[in-house]
C-alpha cells in the first residue's frame, strides 16, 4: 500500500511539473528589428517557447541543450504580414467547381498553400473570404502546429449583396440558390444580422463586397453594391462586436462611401479618384492595393482561362491598376502589404514588393507595409511586426539588405512562425 502511494504522489509531482522550455538561439549575420531600424550587425537572438528572450550584439555562446542555428550569412527580419490572402483556393477560371466540390477539399487545398505561404516568408495572413469553415479549421491547425503555415486571422464568408460580387452567380437560379454561402443581405436590419451570425460562427474580421468585383460572373460593372446605410449597418455593428471590417472596392464611389461608412481597410481601390482619396484620408481608411492580383490575372489573358465576361473586366482594369496605388501614395493614404493571393499562385506574394516600388515606395517603406504597419492593422503590433523581447517569434532569413531592397525578400531561405522551424 505505501509503494502504491510512492508511486500516485510521484506520478502527481510529474504531472504538476512545467515541461522544460525549448530554446533555439539564432546566430545572425545582420538583424533588422523593424523597418524603422538602421540593420544591426552580428547578433544572437534567443527564443524560448515561440517567444522572443533576448537580441544580444555579437555572435554569443548558447545555453546548455538548446539548438542552434547558424545564420551568420544572411540578414533575419520580421516575419511578413499578407492582408489579403485566399489560402483555400488557386488560380483559375473554373468557376464550376463551386457546384461539384465539397468545401472540405478547401481545407486541403489549403494546407498546401499555407506551407507554401509561410515559406515565402510569410508568417501572419489575412483570410479574405472563403467558405464557411475551411478557414477558420487551417487556422486551427497551424495555431496547434498540425499544419505547417502562417498565423491566420480568418474572415471566413463575405458579405454581399444578391447577386452581387461574393454571392454565387453563373449558374441556373436553383443551383445558385444551393450553393449560396446565406451571407447575402438586402438593408441595415439583415446586414447587421449577417454580421453578428459571422461574429457567431467565428470571423475574426468582417469581410464585405462593397463593389462589383473581376472574377465573378456577374457583369454588372464594378460601381458601388451596398447603399450607404447598409455599410453604415455594418461598420457599426462589427465594431460594436470589437471586428473591424475590410471592403473589397475597385469603383471610386464605393471606396469613398465604404470609407466615410466607417469601414477599416479598402482591398484594391482600382478606380480611387480624388473623392475617395479625401474620404480615406478622413476616415483613416488603410489601402491593401494588392497589384499581384492584377499582375496575375493579367497573365491569363486570352488563355482561355476566363469566361468572356470575366476577360472583359480583367482588361478593363489593367491600365488604372498600374497607377492607382501610386497616387494613393503621394497623397499620403496609408497603405498596407496584401497580395489577394489565390488569384495567383500561392508563394509568390513577395513579388508585391517590386510592384508597390514601381508605383512610388521605397524600399523602406514597403517592407513596413508588410510589417508594422500591417501589424497595426490587425491590432496585433505589441505582437508581430519587428523583433523584440516578448514578442512572438515569427522570424525570416535573407541574403541582402531588405531596407536598401525590397526585391530581396522574394527568396527566403530560413522561415520560423511562432517559434517553429517551417521546412
Amino acid at each position: 500500500m505505501q509503494f502504491k502511494m510512492l508511486l500516485a504522489a510521484a506520478a502527481a509531482a510529474f504531472a504538476a511539473a512545467p515541461a522544460l522550455a525549448e530554446t533555439i538561439v539564432i546566430h545572425a549575420g545582420a538583424v533588422v528589428t523593424d523597418a524603422e531600424s538602421d540593420p544591426r550587425g552580428p547578433s544572437t537572438i534567443t527564443v524560448t517557447d515561440g517567444r522572443i528572450v533576448s537580441i544580444a550584439d555579437g555572435i554569443q555562446p548558447a545555453p546548455a541543450g538548446a539548438e542552434v542555428v547558424a545564420l551568420t550569412d544572411k540578414t533575419v527580419l520580421p516575419g511578413l504580414i499578407d492582408l489579403h490572402v485566399h489560402l483555400t483556393g488557386d488560380p483559375g477560371g473554373d468557376f464550376w467547381k463551386e457546384a461539384v466540390e465539397p468545401e472540405e477539399w478547401g481545407v486541403v487545398v489549403g494546407a498546401k498553400n499555407a506551407r507554401l505561404t509561410a515559406l515565402a516568408g510569410f508568417t501572419t495572413v489575412r483570410e479574405a473570404g472563403s467558405s464557411q469553415h475551411s478557414a477558420f479549421s487551417l487556422r486551427r491547425g497551424t495555431a496547434e502546429g498540425m499544419i505547417a503555415g502562417p498565423r491566420i486571422i480568418a474572415a471566413g464568408p463575405a458579405l454581399a449583396i444578391v447577386g452581387g460580387h461574393g454571392d454565387v452567380t453563373g449558374f441556373r437560379p436553383e443551383i445558385n440558390a444551393i450553393l449560396a454561402s446565406g451571407y447575402a443581405c438586402t438593408g441595415a436590419v439583415e446586414c447587421a444580422e449577417k454580421v453578428r451570425r459571422a461574429s457567431q460562427n467565428g470571423a475574426d474580421w468582417i469581410k464585405i463586397t462593397a463593389t462589383g468585383g473581376v472574377l465573378s460572373q456577374q457583369g454588372r460593372g464594378l460601381g458601388a453594391h451596398f447603399t450607404s446605410e447598409e455599410m453604415q449597418s455594418i461598420a457599426d455593428t462589427a465594431h460594436s462586436l470589437g471586428l473591424k471590417v475590410m471592403a473589397h472596392a475597385h469603383g471610386a464611389r464605393g471606396i469613398e462611401a465604404a470609407s466615410m461608412a466607417g469601414i477599416d481597410t479598402i482591398e484594391h481601390g482600382t478606380y480611387l479618384d480624388d473623392g475617395a482619396i479625401r474620404a480615406m484620408k478622413a476616415n483613416g481608411t488603410v489601402l491593401v492595393p494588392t497589384l499581384m492580383a492584377f499582375q496575375g490575372i493579367s497573365e491569363r489573358l486570352g488563355t482561355g482561362t476566363y469566361t468572356p465576361v470575366v476577360e472583359e473586366k480583367v482588361r478593363a482594369v489593367a491600365e488604372a491598376a498600374k497607377v492607382f496605388m501610386g497616387k494613393a501614395h503621394d497623397a499620403g493614404v496609408r497603405i498596407a502589404f496584401g497580395t489577394d493571393s489565390g488569384v495567383y499562385e500561392h508563394g509568390r506574394n513577395a513579388q508585391e514588393f517590386r510592384l508597390m516600388m514601381g508605383q512610388g515606395m521605397s524600399s523602406r517603406e514597403a517592407l513596413a507595409s508588410a510589417t508594422t504597419v500591417a501589424a497595426e492593422v490587425l491590432e496585433m503590433e505589441n505582437e508581430i511586426g519587428r523583433l523584440a523581447p516578448g514578442y512572438s517569434a515569427d522570424i525570416i532569413a535573407v541574403a541582402g539588405n531588405p531596407l536598401e531592397d525590397a526585391t530581396v525578400l522574394e527568396t527566403v531561405d530560413w522561415v520560423m512562425v511562432r517559434g517553429r522551424v517551417i521546412e
